[in-house]
């Protein structure tokens, strides 16, 4: 067998043990403090209660889709859905508290129903994707950055599919690259009448399983000052296929919108707007990817970028259990979720309120 066969029999291996293993603990308790029939029994319970948010759609059904609706009973599942353990992308994208239709703890919390039990909920992309800029060699007409593409699942390597983007300032270019073992480079040419900051995006999709899909992003100068931080100038919030678009400052145009997955890309087109917001409609890509929105435009005369996933991943949202006083009472559940076509890990912590 050729080494290539052999290196991707192995990669494949471990993706398929990693989800494997995490569908048969869906119902398994991974805390290590269990201790006597007492603990046991808290642990079936909280299993239950575990799965209960995952299967369930709450009420009303399609609470996620409605921004000011607020749930009579909190669930998380998708609605005529025929998949188990399949979430919808609203009600997801609602537990994000970036998101300015979030919905509080305290409004879970009550929706929840179980007065005596506190969460805490985290969505993740099943591995990592980091970019890191390696070296910037400039010439009269053309400027090349090296950067360094990481797929890996905790310091291990993932055999991923990568595909890239690029935006600054009236430009817009998408790369095929090449599949990654776990470390990749990648060369990116911006020539040097394009104005900057720019950002990168890596989509990446496990060799192993169309469905395993992460991303990540990278902004950086270029004819331009070191960028700033993402929601530094908008306010982002996607839900039922629509981007809300805030603005942070009152001297704000924005200019281009995109919307990008594994295998398509769009330029979004605005559907409303008033002196301080636009709404832009989100397109309906069959794709096993989570839609990533990036949006240009001028604070002043300063361009800027900022982005936003679609669902709103990765995100956490509840109690903070690292100070509970015992932690003999506090249990975890590790599920591997359907989001829009694609798959997540789901941690669930359960715990006495």
């Amino acid at each position: 067998m050729p080494a290539i066969s052999i290196d991707t029999f192995f990669a494949c291996s471990l993706m398929v043990l990693l989800v494997v293993s995490a569908m048969a603990a869906s119902s398994m308790l991974l805390s290590p403090y269990i201790n006597g029939v007492g603990n046991e029994n808290i642990a079936k319970r909280y299993g239950e209660i575990a799965k209960y948010l995952l299967l369930n759609v709450g009420k009303p059904q399609d609470w996620g889709q409605k921004s000011q609706t607020i749930p009579e009973v909190f669930g998380l599942a998708k609605a005529r859905s025929d998949i188990p353990y399949e979430l919808d992308i609203d009600k997801v994208s609602r537990l994000n508290g970036k998101n300015q239709y979030a919905l509080s703890y305290a409004t879970i919390f009550s929706a929840l129903k179980m007065s005596d039990v506190s969460f805490r909920i985290e969505l993740n992309p099943i591995f990592e994707v980091a970019i890191n800029l390696t070296g910037t060699h400039p010439s009269v007409n053309e400027t090349i950055y090296q950067f360094q593409i990481l797929t890996e699942k905790h310091g291990i390597p993932v055999q991923a599919e990568l595909k890239g983007y690029i935006i600054a300032r009236n430009y817009f270019e998408a790369k095929n690259v090449s599949i990654s073992d776990g470390e990749v480079s990648l060369n990116v040419t911006l020539p040097n009448e394009v104005e900057g900051p720019a950002l990168l995006v890596i989509i990446a999709r496990s060799v192993c399983n169309a469905k395993i899909v992460s991303f990540g992003t990278f902004a950086f100068a270029h004819n331009s000052g070191e960028p700033e931080e993402t929601c530094n100038f908008l306010k982002l919030s996607p839900l039922n296929y629509a981007l809300n678009v805030s603005y942070l400052y009152p001297e704000i145009s924005l200019l281009d919108a995109y919307a990008l997955t594994f295998n398509y890309y769009s330029s979004l087109t605005q559907t409303a707007n008033s002196s301080q917001s636009v709404e832009y409609g989100i397109p309906y890509f069959v794709d096993s990817s989570p839609i990533l929105m990036a949006v240009t435009g001028l604070n002043s005369t300063s361009f800027f970028i900022e982005w936003v996933a679609y669902p709103q991943i990765p995100l956490k949202i509840g109690a903070d259990f690292t100070e509970s006083m015992s932690l003999s009472d506090v249990f975890a559940y590790r599920y591997i979720v359907t989001v829009n076509s694609a798959l997540y890990e789901c941690m669930i912590w359960l715990g006495g309120s």
